[in-house]
């Protein structure tokens, strides 16, 4: 599972933070190492350098084998809070799409 990060214009892509995003989405989505290709994550200030409350968007996409890829976007005050919800949202997307998929 390859993952790779994005950032817009008003956010530092920190070579620390990244590391520390990675090895939390591999640790999180371990168990789906050997059905998803890719993770993409996108990070953003949707206020840029004005202050606002939950303008940090973190957007995660899932690339699964043989299904259409699935995406969640969490909103927090920092990119770290926005990072963690938006990863409970695709550890429980992932696990809601493969359910389906043993079912049939």
């Amino acid at each position: 599972m390859k993952i790779q990060f994005n950032t817009d214009k008003n956010i530092e892509g920190h070579e620390r933070l990244e590391k520390f995003f990675t090895s939390e989405l591999e640790k999180d989505l371990a168990r789906f190492d050997d059905k998803v290709t890719r993770i993409e994550v996108h990070l953003g200030d949707e206020n840029s350098d004005k202050g606002g409350v939950k303008d940090k968007r973190c957007m995660i996409e899932a690339r699964p084998v043989k299904l259409q890829p699935i995406a969640v976007t969490a909103f927090g005050d920092s990119i770290e809070k926005a990072f963690f919800q938006a990863s409970e949202k695709i550890k429980k997307a992932l696990n809601t799409a493969f359910d389906k998929q043993q079912v049939r």
